[in-house]
């Protein structure tokens, strides 16, 4: 999420399940959260997003954005290897993420941890409560949490 001159808050939502996709959306902006949230739906698009590989320096004419909201299991880069690049790039390594996924196996949450991501979150099953932890987690993101200084 990126605080912007206009007020918009950008909330990066790295998701290939269009179901979750839109239940995490609606449920973010049900809460007020997230003027701007940017969908991206495979682990390549993100890091293009949030890195600019293949464009160094396009990245510094947007602001960081608050948090990233990813998944593990993605297509073409999956979540586990997008954490791995931002948090050792310069650019991106201060952005808070947050694993929100259906996988709850130890050795992903062990190494999401040790890779530096912020939160784990496991996708609820029900939607009622998959909604409320989302609203939860920007509510959170959003509004308590401190982010760094840049």
């Amino acid at each position: 999420m990126t605080e912007r001159k206009n007020g918009e808050i950008e909330i990066v939502l790295v998701e290939d399940n269009p179901n979750d996709a839109e239940l995490i959306t609606r449920a973010l902006r049900i809460h007020n959260l997230g003027n701007k949230i940017v969908l991206l739906k495979d682990g390549a698009k993100a890091l293009e997003f949030l890195c600019s590989q293949g464009n160094p320096g396009r990245r510094s004419d947007r602001l960081a954005p608050k948090v990233v909201l990813l998944d593990i299991k993605l297509p073409k880069l999956d979540g586990i290897e997008v954490l791995r690049i931002m948090k050792s790039n310069e650019q991106t390594r201060d952005i808070p993420v947050v694993i929100l996924t259906s996988s709850n196996e130890d050795r992903d949450i062990k190494e999401a941890y040790s890779l530096g991501v912020n939160s784990f979150v496991t996708k609820p099953i029900k939607f009622e409560e998959f909604a409320r932890v989302v609203a939860k987690l920007g509510i959170y993101w959003l509004m308590v949490n401190v982010p760094p200084v840049r």
